[in-house]
């Protein structure tokens, strides 16, 4: 591959392949044209590159009476994409694009013909989610021009592009796959190939954290979502966010990543959602999941207290805490600030003392405080544009102190969400496992620290990387509740990360 050395992205006059002419190939082909690649697009179903081209030009069409791209432009990529009627006539491409099915067998046997068509000085790339890169190479005379070019969901509209590099890639293939993807208005990243890449990695913790909860009853998927989405500020809640991926494959990602590292307990798959595949309830798709769709179908509402009378009891604030400050700006009533407390106590509301969650259970907390009436809080992205907070108590709390706390709460603007007395609650317990899984991959040389956040919020919509994440609420914070959710489980799957640890010890953040 010496030709590349000195080159980045590929001209727009170089000729791109795409192999599979499905959902993924048609969208990477349509992204390749409106670049400036002239584009041939393979299928080995009779007439399936045909009607994908059919159809990419009826988007682009559609694109530009919308005004979204210049007609010139559709036009132009329009006639820049071609059927190619055999493997044999894509001799010319500079870069060919793997688009095909998801079995490591038939992607070694398409890539062993295309290295007897192909130009030697050719790129081969695959759009492969989770197939080892090293391993699809491994058969190839050349194994050195192949990397991975994973692509998201819809492409034309998903920014994010991994680019894999397999134990033998060459490094100017990947650095020019990372420059084409960018000419290409992407967002490229680059990671190391091992199991899960980045995004499929990192994001477990998300689906599974919310799993947990649920297993444990502690509230359900409409009120995790609502939480997740109101306080963590994500997009989509977990739960509906695996309707909408789909139950069958979400669970095969899942199952494929945990026997990937040896059954690792950081990546067990959930019983309940196995129950889900077993029974067809695969979401959408199949009208039925977490949630029914289709015509008739009632939406689930969150579970929210309701309104308490305004306390009258005076209101002690303690330190400057995110949440603290919310409640001095909005509260009307008679307040005194006082300085932070070891234990960290956000604030007294006559007997309530409230707590951020911190991995304990609250009713844990209770005992080991020697006071009745915790009441706990989940973390929130930004308390000041939060509408909803998780809420919790311990089991020893009364029910006018809880009042009492709630009350204060709701004054201030919150829609709050009673959780069962689950350890870490659900926003704090699921961003310290993205942080902690982020971390180990760092740790690992998956991926470089930038690159782990940009993939979770170009890939997935993350509204913060996990590692800017923990710089924001600190490391500490993140450390002492895996620690607590450690020892609460007695399981290896909330283990830190060493890196978190060196981290914690030396005070130093991810960002820096």
């Amino acid at each position: 591959m010496s030709e590349l050395q000195n080159s980045y992205a590929l001209p727009a006059s170089a000729a791109v392949a795409v192999i599979g002419a499905g959902t993924m190939g048609a969208g990477i082909a349509q992204v390749a044209a409106l670049a400036g690649h002239p584009v041939q697009l393979y299928d080995s179903r009779e007439g399936g590159a045909a009607k994908a081209i059919s159809d990419i030009r009826a988007n682009l069409d559609k694109l530009a009476n919308k005004d979204k791209i210049p007609s010139q432009l559709a036009q132009d990529a329009c006639e820049r994409l071609s059927v190619a009627g055999s493997l044999q006539d894509l001799h010319g491409a500079r870069l060919v694009v793997e688009a095909i099915v998801e079995q490591l067998a038939a992607k070694q046997e398409l890539f062993g013909k295309l290295e007897a068509i192909v130009d030697a000085q050719c790129i081969l790339a695959s759009n492969t989610s989770s197939i080892s890169i090293t391993h699809i190479g491994a058969p190839l005379r050349h194994p050195e021009r192949l990397a991975g070019m994973h692509f998201f969901n819809p492409v034309p509209q998903m920014g994010l592009v991994e680019i894999i590099r397999g134990l033998a890639s060459d490094t100017a293939v990947v650095q020019c796959l990372h420059d084409t993807a960018r000419a290409w208005g992407k967002v490229p990243v680059v990671a190391r190939s091992t199991p899960g890449f980045i995004v499929n990695r990192l994001a477990r913790p998300y689906y599974a954290e919310a799993l947990r909860v649920l297993h444990e009853c502690g509230a359900q998927p409409a009120t995790i979502d609502a939480v997740m989405r109101e306080a963590g500020g994500f997009r989509m809640g977990p739960f509906e966010l695996m309707d909408l991926i789909g139950h069958d494959v979400n669970f095969a990602v899942t199952q494929s990543v945990f026997h990937a590292y040896f059954n690792d307990p950081r990546f067990t798959p959930s019983l309940i959602q196995q129950e889900l595949v077993h029974a067809g309830r695969l979401g959408r798709k199949s009208g039925y999941g977490f949630y029914r769709y289709g015509s008739g179908a009632e939406t689930p509402q969150p579970a929210t207290e309701p309104s308490f009378d305004p306390p009258t009891v005076p209101l002690q604030l303690f330190g400057t805490h995110p949440l603290v400050e919310v409640v001095r700006a909005r509260y009307q009533g008679r307040v005194e600030y006082c300085p932070p407390r070891a234990d960290n106590l956000l604030m007294k509301a006559g007997p309530a003392r409230v707590y951020l969650t911190e991995g304990r259970t609250a009713t844990q907390q209770s005992y080991d405080y020697n006071m009745p009436d915790v009441v706990l809080v989940d973390l929130a992205l930004d308390y000041a544009r939060a509408t909803r907070l998780g809420i919790t108590r311990a089991d020893q709390c009364r029910d006018r102190a809880y009042q009492v706390a709630a009350g204060v709460l709701q004054a201030c603007g919150f829609a709050l969400s009673p959780m069962a007395d689950v350890p870490g609650m659900v926003v704090m317990r699921t961003v310290c496992m993205l942080v902690n899984e982020a971390a180990d991959a760092i740790n690992q040389g998956v991926c470089s620290r930038a690159d782990a956040d940009l993939a979770m919020q170009k890939g997935v919509n993350y509204p913060r990387g996990p590692l800017a994440w923990a710089d924001a609420i600190g490391i500490d914070t993140v450390a002492s509740v895996l620690r607590q959710l450690g020892a609460t489980y007695g399981e290896d799957r909330y283990r830190l990360s060493p890196l978190l640890q060196r981290l914690q010890a030396s005070g130093r953040k991810f960002h820096e």
